[in-house]
């Protein structure tokens, strides 16, 4: 039996339809905040909730909201963009990067995680398993003292290093991960630290086949991702529409040599919108819809003119797939 664990709580994997495999709805990171790095402070309701609707009108009916508790999570202003646009989102339970610890916690995070100055002394302070507990009860009870469940655990690490409480962090998801049976979610910089990653998974006994590594495209090396889809872990090419670190052409040829080698059904696709200038509704950007809307077709021409059923692969990468790496397996 398997299901998918929402904000309007456990579903069908069989009902979630098309989904975005990894967004950012409303968020105000600390790190960001401290930097006055506006760009990334997604700080209003709703114009990301017109963003939503946008995705919503082109047929989009979920998105795996990856935002975890150190990157300023609004669990609440989510849960009512969910409700009032009827888009069903999944949360995420773990922790990001390090770089990113080293911020002052907001006084209401304060109040579930105790009188930490910042996350870096949290993370550090804590043990292994009192992190798994935490990780666990936003899973089992709810996201940051709510109700709101949380329907994956992340982890993730820095570019070309893995640092020790990253590490930490890794095996505490890692445990969190075989209490709960969540499926998990890596953060890899720029794409770096995969082997690295799975090498310490492996360690702590995780089937790689419920993990999705995220910013794939970032790294557009086909010996590497064929080795991590050798694994059975889904890989997530979730920076369409960001130009300024490749071309389309890069991504979609990344994609379509994985489907010539035969793991069609690892692709995730997304976007990270996760600025102000990607969004259409803050800052005139190419916004939520324009993956839907633009790059779908571009891909389905592409993928026909190379020999595949590009709406076939479409159906793999935004709904069958999705369905099957979001899914807790008990």
């Amino acid at each position: 039996m398997s299901f998918i664990r929402t904000f309007h709580g456990d579903v069908e994997p069989s009902t979630l339809g098309v989904t975005y495999s990894h967004e950012h709805i409303v968020c105000r990171p600390s790190y960001w905040v401290e930097q006055k790095a506006d760009d990334l402070l997604l700080d209003d309701k709703e114009k990301s909730k017109l963003d939503v609707l946008d995705f919503k009108n082109l047929g989009g009916q979920t998105i795996v909201d990856a935002t975890a508790i150190d990157y300023g999570r609004d669990v609440n202003a989510v849960k009512e963009i969910a409700e009032e646009t009827g888009v069903t989102i999944i949360g995420t339970a773990g922790f990001n990067k390090s770089f990113l610890w080293n911020a002052p916690i907001p006084e209401h995070v304060k109040q579930v995680i105790g009188d930490f100055k910042t996350y870096y002394e949290w993370i550090e302070t804590k043990s292994i398993h009192e992190l798994a507990d935490f990780v666990i009860q936003e899973i089992e009870k709810g996201l940051e003292g709510t109700t709101i469940r949380g329907g994956q655990v992340k982890f993730g690490t820095g570019y070309n290093r893995i640092t020790p409480l990253e590490e930490k962090t890794l095996r505490a998801v890692a445990i969190a991960h075989h209490e709960t049976k969540a499926p998990m979610h890596s953060h890899t910089e720029a794409g770096t630290m995969g082997f690295e990653q799975i090498e310490l998974l492996k360690r702590e006994g995780v089937n790689l086949e419920n993990i999705s590594f995220g910013h794939m495209d970032r790294n557009p090396d086909p010996f590497y991702h064929e080795k991590i889809a050798a694994t059975g872990a889904y890989l997530s090419f979730d920076g369409i529409s960001k130009i300024k670190y490749a071309p389309e052409s890069t991504r979609i040829q990344s994609i379509l040599d994985l489907v010539r080698k035969g793991y069609e059904d690892q692709i995730l696709v997304s976007g990270d919108t996760a600025r102000k200038s990607y969004y259409k509704h803050y800052d005139y950007g190419l916004g939520l819809e324009n993956i839907l809307g633009k790059w779908v077709p571009r891909f389905v021409e592409e993928a026909n003119l190379n020999g595949f059923d590009g709406q076939h692969l479409i159906n793999k990468f935004f709904i069958e797939n999705p369905a099957r790496c979001f899914s807790f397996k008990k």
